[in-house]
């Protein structure tokens, strides 16, 4: 993996723009759509629903579907991403709010790093990239300081402790499947392969349901329709247009910075819950917020050619949180980034 700067393109900077956005208000969806489908259920239609309809389009474009052994490739991707990256969280959310979800999951990045051992080297050896990951994570530990106390569910502390466990198992499960992924391209189109991914996550998804016993007394015909909205929206927006951005941005972008939607996430399902739901937040949370975007930019900065303006506004940026979170000038990474 090399470390060289590019210009950074209009297409990746919508591609990001869709993984922060998008998949920071899937947490708000998801919480919608749990007032009716039950967890693997609403991640199965999800899925599936999305794979089908990319497969059918690909398949009235005369494309092959490949061989056993490219669906095979896609399935693991597929289970480890979608099914435990994404089913898992929605598991999660019955017991902790959306809010909550996307902060216990902002440890990606780091379960790149820690588990992306032949790339080592590079991680560590770039300062930007430690540095932005050690601010991030220092806004992120002040962002869940200030974030609401209480729980919106009434849920057992028991429950609570495990769904965060689960919750961070989800996370290695993702990075697993997003390593996998980059290492292990299928042959077919991105298209096809995501196609492929998202069905097979989504029959896994209804196996498990079954297991759990979800389909036992559920009726599509109760379901409110602010589930069926979100279901909707799982599947246009955070199946289709942002899976299909984050498979591209893995295939041409290194895996840590991708990783970085975990960060931003957090920021976004905030903001959709202060205005959907009236969620308060504090002055510490947006404290936290800003920590975390500066180490976002600073990470990612090192990977694409900023102009001189830019660099020094996002310094001075860095050395204000700096002092704010480090009164008494110890040591800071910023400084030798």
């Amino acid at each position: 993996m090399s470390f060289t700067k590019n210009k950074i393109s209009i297409a990746t900077l919508l591609a990001f723009a869709s993984i922060y956005l998008i998949w920071g208000s899937t947490f708000l969806a998801i919480s919608f759509g749990l007032e009716g489908f039950p967890p693997f259920i609403l991640s199965g239609l999800r899925f599936f629903a999305a794979g089908l309809i990319l497969f059918v389009w690909r398949k009235s474009k005369n494309e092959k579907s490949g061989t056993l052994f490219d669906w095979k490739k896609n399935a693991i991707t597929g289970i480890l991403i979608l099914t435990g990256g994404t089913g898992l969280v929605a598991w999660g959310e019955q017991y902790v709010s959306s809010t909550e979800a996307a902060i216990a999951i902002a440890s990606g990045p780091f379960w790149f790093i820690a588990l992306d051992k032949k790339n080592w080297n590079n991680y560590f050896s770039n300062k930007a990239i430690v540095s932005g990951l050690i601010i991030g994570f220092a806004g992120l530990i002040l962002f869940l300081k200030g974030s609401v106390s209480k729980s919106v569910h009434a849920t057992d502390e028991g429950l609570k402790i495990l769904a965060f466990i689960v919750l961070a198992i989800s996370s290695v499960s993702w990075v697993l499947g997003s390593l996998y992924s980059k290492n292990n391209p299928g042959k077919q189109s991105t298209f096809m392969n995501i196609s492929q991914q998202l069905i097979i996550a989504g029959i896994a998804s209804f196996l498990i349901a079954g297991v759990r016993g979800e389909w036992i007394g559920f009726s599509l015909t109760v379901v409110p329709l602010a589930s069926w909205l979100g279901l909707l929206f799982l599947i246009f927006f955070g199946s289709i247009a942002a899976y299909i951005s984050y498979i591209w941005l893995l295939s041409t972008q290194d895996p840590v910075l991708v990783s970085t939607h975990t960060y931003i996430n957090p920021i976004v399902a905030v903001f959709a819950g202060w205005i959907v739901t009236g969620e308060f937040i504090s002055g510490i949370q947006f404290l936290g917020l800003g920590i975390i975007l500066s180490g976002v930019v600073l990470t990612n900065a090192s990977k694409y050619k900023l102009e001189k303006r830019t660099q020094v506004r996002i310094r001075k940026f860095n050395q204000v949180f700096a002092r704010i979170v480090n009164p008494y000038n110890i040591q800071n990474p910023i400084k030798h980034a």
